[in-house]
């Protein structure tokens, strides 16, 4: 099973109950959150040629879009801790939805960039990271399983997007669709308002909840339960770094995390990672209409995509949660890493629409695998009271790759004038990783192994020779007493 950490909640998760409309209010949030960036390339062709820009600039908007969502993690994390997933999710799709409306009017892909890129990408940011943490306070058991149905969303709102956006563009022309899409994105206020708090008083507690808490007082009160408990039994470096996060700046954001084995080493893979993660969706699109194939066809190949995606997410979910798999999560995500980077590299050996339809499917798989499992490995790792943090600084160091990868993968096109060259460096950009994730956390499994080994033999002899002291103060009480 996983970690212990990430039981020490401080209460014990319903595992249901409201908690399952709260999944579905993250589906809705998250599902924006990763599937509008991809959905606005459809436009994004008809933009080029609008403003009379080069390949890298146009995937300039979406990267922007995505590095801002990623970059503002520990800005969402600091509200969210301080009032909560709600209104900060609510907060979020207010501004992506003025965004787009604003960019309806601009002038300059400037105006596009500062408009849908910063401002949206920044309401993305308070749709995404929320949803993600809330769900760690109400499940426990069942967490795998949730996390990959609410991770859903992104291809379920992305099959519905792409044929939906290339029928506003035919009736509306894109200032006319960012309009209607401004529109569209305010339900995320709908799904914040089914993000209501745990309701701790209806649970059963095992500590008290620390005052002057509102949105993450389970988290909080978890981590200060932890670190007690590690402080009276510092076996371990880790638990001397974590009894050392206690404070003002653990209430906001846990640097002691860089100090973390396991959170280093998912950081340093994703890192890498990511230069090949969005560019294969952000360019499929264009690469069909570069091959000759028509607009709706070309949309058609997100929807295949989606689909794809959509049926492994919770599927992924579910096996994660079995016995099987979850103790040992971290090798499933290790895989689909990898699995990923080969589907790249297969992309420009299939010939004509029928091998970008096989391709469609076959990276749906992948990218739907990762995307299930990309912040259950964090959780897993760090424990669900550290998650709020955890993601927050993985999100603001993640938006380097997220923001350079596309425009990179733009200017390859633009050189070689060939789109081939840019799949085989994403899929070089992911298989790599995927091969460094099986090999660390092989060792992470190992020393995590070692050291439970030692804890339980400290353990032993603690109490070995706390009976050996309470046999000699009788001993002694009872020669007391004869004499």
């Amino acid at each position: 099973m996983p970690p212990p950490a990430a039981t020490n909640l401080g209460y014990t998760p319903p595992d249901g109950g409201w908690g399952w409309a709260v999944v579905f209010g993250a589906f809705i949030s998250i599902g924006f959150s990763y599937a509008f960036p991809k959905s606005l390339t459809i436009y994004f062709k008809e933009i080029q040629e609008y403003f009379d820009v080069s390949y890298s600039q146009i995937a300039w908007l979406s990267s922007v879009m995505l590095a801002t969502m990623y970059a503002g993690g520990p800005v969402s994390s600091i509200l969210v801790n301080r009032y909560g997933s709600r209104p900060v999710v609510m907060v979020g799709g207010v501004m992506v939805s003025t965004a787009m409306v604003l960019a309806s009017f601009g002038t300059t892909i400037m105006h596009l960039y500062l408009c849908v890129g910063v401002i949206g990408g920044m309401g993305l940011a308070f749709n995404l990271q929320p949803a993600l943490t809330i769900i760690g306070t109400y499940f426990q058991v069942k967490r795998p399983m949730a996390n990959g149905l609410a991770m859903t969303g992104s291809p379920v709102v992305l099959f519905t997007l792409a044929p939906l956006n290339q029928f506003l563009f035919d009736s509306f022309g894109w200032r006319g669709s960012f309009l209607i899409l401004g529109s569209i994105v305010f339900n995320c206020c709908v799904a914040g308002s089914l993000m209501r708090p745990v309701n701790k008083k209806a649970l059963t507690k095992a500590h008290t909840e620390p005052a002057g808490c509102n949105g993450a007082a389970a988290e909080e009160a978890a981590a200060a339960a932890v670190n007690s408990a590690q402080s009276a039994n510092p076996t371990t470096e880790e638990s001397q770094n974590e009894s050392q996060s206690l404070g003002c700046m653990h209430r906001f954001i846990d640097v002691s995390l860089f100090r973390h084995r396991g959170f280093l080493i998912y950081l340093v893979g994703n890192v890498v990672m990511f230069f090949g993660f969005f560019a294969p969706v952000v360019f499929l699109a264009p690469y069909a209409k570069h091959q000759g194939i028509d607009e709706y066809s070309a949309a058609f190949l997100l929807s295949i995509f989606a689909l794809s995606d959509m049926f492994i997410r919770p599927l992924t979910g579910f096996l994660g949660n079995t016995k099987w798999i979850r103790p040992r999560i971290q090798y499933f995500f290790s895989f689909a890493v990898a699995y990923n980077g080969v589907c790249h590299l297969l992309c420009p050996l299939l010939p004509g629409y029928a091998g970008l339809v096989v391709y469609a499917v076959l990276f749906g798989f992948g990218f739907g695998m990762v995307s299930a499992l990309l912040f259950e490995t964090l959780m897993d790792l760090v424990g669900a009271h550290r998650f709020s943090s955890a993601v927050g600084l993985v999100t603001i160091i993640e938006c380097g790759p997220v923001l350079l990868g596309p425009p990179i993968a733009g200017a390859l096109v633009d050189a070689f004038g060939d789109y081939k060259y840019m799949y085989y460096a994403c899929g070089v950009m992911m298989l790599v990783p995927g091969i460094f994730f099986f090999v660390m956390h092989y060792f992470n499994y190992k020393k995590l192994d070692e050291e439970q080994r030692q804890s339980v033999t400290a353990e032993m002899r603690t109490c070995e020779e706390a009976v050996q002291l309470k046999m000699s103060q009788e001993e002694r009480t009872a020669g007391e007493t004869d004499g």
